[in-house]
């Protein structure tokens, strides 16, 4: 290796600085590690510095001391309760009004880039989805800054990659980088980070991916430990063990808060559509659910911003069930609202505060005298912070890693695993998505992770036909039809009327059979036509055209125009598309694996 990286120094000059380093990032993932480390330090500087903003922005508008996070204070001022939000809504809501008249397309977020673009993000668009999130949180929407994080974090990690000409496969784990550095920094937990980005980012762990993104969440995490501090870290005090008998209380939980995930995700796409009516002007949406939140900030300053000052606050204190039941109902309402009426911003940190609510909330019901079950209120609140994350962010390990990171214990992080996974496996069972990939769903997609599947989309039938189409007249004999095509020279002849329509195919072997000889001079070729209702679209994918191909039984079809035309424009047989398929499939498992 280091005579290698001699011999490529060595023709720097003749080559180029930026050639070698484009050589060596494409011939050897060895050296996709220093880029990974690049992408954390900037990610890390990224994260610090937005957060150091919202902090600005919560102190300059509400008035709070600048050492005091805005969901940890008692009260604020009404007024700025009411109109901060509103002022911060008005300012999404013009910038929405305009994106729609100029006719921008909606900005890409990293899941839906690795998922179907192969990682190419655009920068732009992450710089205004990250500002976007700033106003949000800054003006005290009830949403957290993660989503910026992650946006501009991989946006930055996929120019870079773009501007190294990254392979496909390298790109998506650079972008990987970018999202495991934000929250590394984030939380100053660099294996959270790391495994946020495998299960929701990347898609997939691989033991060739595991060194780039564990060097990026590492150097983003000691990067923003040096400028400051990790905003959303949580130093939590020792947690006793976790006896046996109190693992089923902690299942049961679980299977509660995969509950509470489920209404809290159904229910997104109602309030959407309350917000969504024809008559209320898009401008206006965003200021209506500022002052909604602003109302709500009135009851308790905890349902601001993403919530970490009130979740430090409530895991040290005495409440009651009353008052943390209100608490998780208008948080669950206020960060509907905010993402419903335009604003930008994450679930994550959210998700982790009314989790930890539900979890200590479930541990005093336990304790009442009708069920007298002792569970460390601690292990609980852990547990329901980690369990609603898993069932509205995704990512099991990724939460028992950062609960693990935040306690040090080994008992606890077992426990939160196993309920973890019990969370995991009833939402995907019963409901199918993180609310990512539902917001996606609502759009259109229909994508569950951040797996590669743009290669598919982009293997379409109009890449994979024939246009040397082999036809004849729909009226013309069987002699007429075998004079013009001799057996063995095709596979099958598409017939077509006196406009070029697609009438149906003529399979040869049929066509040279012996037993229509005979005849051959008065029967027409329509006579033997198949699929005369079955054809293929140039903008079908490999995986839409084979199932047509197995439901139809046929080993060739033809390829129209989409409308209704009915203009034949080429061929497909089903064993080119099948290995063509095939190809594809055996390559992105390669680079997935990490193998050439």
């Amino acid at each position: 290796m280091l005579a290698r990286i001699g011999r490529l120094i060595d023709h720097l000059g003749s080559k180029g600085v930026l050639s070698t380093l484009r050589a060596l990032l494409r011939g050897n993932e060895f050296f996709l590690v220093p880029l990974a480390l690049l992408v954390g330090v900037v990610a890390g500087a990224i994260v610090t510095l937005m957060s150091e903003i919202a902090q600005v922005a919560h102190v300059l508008i509400f008035g709070i001391p600048i050492d005091v996070r805005l969901s940890a204070n008692e009260i604020v001022n009404p007024w700025a309760a009411m109109i901060a939000p509103a002022a911060g809504g008005l300012l999404l809501g013009l910038m929405e009004w305009s994106r729609r008249r100029w006719k921008i397309s909606n900005a890409v977020d990293p899941i839906e880039a690795n998922a179907l673009r192969g990682g190419r993000l655009s920068l732009r668009d992450s710089v205004v989805v990250s500002s976007q999130t700033l106003i949000s949180n800054g003006c005290g929407a009830s949403v957290g800054l993660e989503a910026g994080y992650t946006q501009i974090g991989a946006g930055a990690a996929s120019l870079l990659g773009r501007f190294f000409n990254l392979r496909r496969n390298d790109l998506r784990l650079i972008v990987g980088c970018g999202a495991a550095g934000a929250i590394a920094a984030a939380f100053g937990a660099p294996i959270t980070g790391a495994f946020y980005a495998c299960e929701l980012i990347v898609g997939v762990y691989s033991v060739s991916s595991a060194a780039p993104i564990l060097a990026a969440s590492l150097s983003a995490a000691l990067t923003a430990r040096w400028l400051g501090g990790a905003p959303y870290s949580l130093n939590v005090p020792q947690v006793g063990a976790v006896t046996g008998e109190q693992y089923l209380a902690i299942i049961v939980l679980a299977l509660i808060v995969a509950a509470v995930g489920i209404v809290v995700m159904r229910s997104s796409a109602l309030v959407e559509r309350v917000f969504n009516q024809p008559w209320l002007p898009v401008w206006l949406k965003t200021p209506i659910g500022g002052l909604c939140i602003g109302g709500m900030a009135i009851l308790t300053p905890q349902v601001l911003a993403a919530g970490h000052g009130a979740m430090v606050l409530d895991l040290h204190r005495s409440m009651a069930m009353d008052v943390i039941a209100m608490i998780i109902g208008l948080k669950l309402c206020a960060c509907l609202i905010s993402l419903a009426s335009g604003f930008r911003g994450g679930l994550f940190f959210a998700s982790l505060f009314v989790g930890s609510l539900i979890g200590k909330l479930y541990a005093m019901v336990l304790q009442l005298p009708m069920f007298g079950i002792p569970l460390d209120p601690l292990a609980s609140m852990l547990t329901g912070m980690a369990t609603l994350g898993v069932a509205i962010v995704g990512g099991p390990l990724t939460m028992s890693f950062l609960v693990l990171e935040m306690t040090r214990s080994v008992d606890v992080t077992a426990a939160v695993l196993a309920a973890c996974i019990v969370t995991s496996v009833c939402v995907r069972a019963l409901f199918g998505h993180s609310f990512s990939t539902w917001r996606l769903h609502l759009r259109g997609e229909t994508i569950r992770s951040a797996n590669d599947v743009g290669w598919l989309r982009n293997l379409t039938v109009e890449r994979m036909m024939r246009t040397d189409v082999a036809s004849i007249p729909a009226t013309a004999t069987i002699a007429q039809c075998r004079g013009e095509y001799l057996l063995g020279s095709r596979q099958a002849v598409i017939a077509v009327d006196g406009l070029n329509r697609y009438c149906g195919i003529v399979l040869l072997p049929e066509l040279f059979s012996g037993d229509l000889d005979s005849i051959a001079d008065e029967i027409q070729v329509i006579e033997l036509i198949k699929f005369q209702d079955v054809t293929l679209f140039p903008a079908m994918n490999v995986k839409s055209a084979m199932k047509v191909f197995d439901d139809a039984g046929a080993e060739v079809l033809a390829v129209t125009e989409a409308g209704g035309s009915r203009k034949v424009i080429g061929f497909l047989t089903e064993s080119y598309a099948r290995r063509r398929y095939a190809e594809e499939l055996d390559q992105v498992t390669r680079g997935l694996l990490g193998q050439v």
